[in-house]
């Protein structure tokens, strides 16, 4: 009988990333997306059905490379996209890291949880996990999905200790406000597998991206914030 070989959609793959959990990381940027947020950078990653197609062994071959540039805090990132849509694939990928001693992180929305996802969690030294809002109101209207769903994904970390980077994107007119920060904050110490929190501002160089695609920019007339609103706010974040 034939061994059926897992394989996963790619949309792209950088080497030596800096931003993408700690130290150098070998970023992997899966295909396909459940959730259409009105900050998104990577609109090109949306569609399940493009990108290129890697078994888990040529993706752990590539990252091997790099390992002497890890050191012990580098590793591999699982981004997206939405990795967790390809659990059972990035659960592989990661099972080979581990047995080649090499660190992994996945970069995820936190909205999707089933058996694979959990099987998953058990080979993830972290999770970078994006609370874009502290507004379930927000989250429906700017994400399109239910903030509770995320908390809850949140809450199973927890119970698993798994460490946490939270992070949130500040965008302009919308979560640029300390009431917000001072919920992310209360989020960030109920759960104690948080060990860092990051504020990430808002960015439009995507627009290019969008306007390639034919697609409208939801977030395209909302100006970038300044330093000093990024200042203020982790002020109040770190206070």
């Amino acid at each position: 009988m034939t061994e059926t070989v897992t394989k996963g959609r790619i949309h792209s793959i950088q080497s030596l990333g800096a931003l993408d959990g700690p130290g150098i990381r070998f970023t992997v940027f899966m295909q396909g997306c459940n959730l259409r947020c009105g900050c998104c950078h990577n609109p090109d990653t949306w569609s399940p059905s493009e990108g290129t197609e890697y078994t888990a062994e040529q993706i752990v071959s590539k990252a091997v490379r790099y390992r002497e540039y890890f050191g012990t805090d580098g590793g591999i990132t699982l981004s997206g996209g939405e990795p967790l849509l390809q659990a059972a694939f990035a659960k592989e990928v990661f099972e080979r890291c581990h047995a080649e001693g090499i660190n992994t992180c996945i970069d995820t929305s936190g909205s999707v949880m089933n058996g694979d996802v959990m099987a998953l969690l058990e080979h993830t030294d972290r999770v970078l996990l994006d609370i874009k809002y502290t507004e379930g109101e927000l989250y429906r209207k700017h994400v399109g999905c239910d903030m509770g769903r995320v908390l809850e994904f949140l809450g199973y970390l927890d119970s698993k200790h798994i460490p946490v980077t939270l992070r949130q994107v500040i965008i302009p007119t919308l979560n640029d406000n300390g009431e917000n920060i001072r919920k992310l904050r209360e989020i960030s110490k109920k759960y104690s597998c948080v060990d860092k929190t990051e504020l990430l501002p808002f960015r439009k160089m995507c627009q290019m991206k969008y306007d390639k695609l034919g697609r409208k920019f939801a977030f395209g007339h909302i100006p970038e914030p300044d330093g000093r609103t990024m200042k203020e706010l982790e002020s109040i974040l770190y206070t």
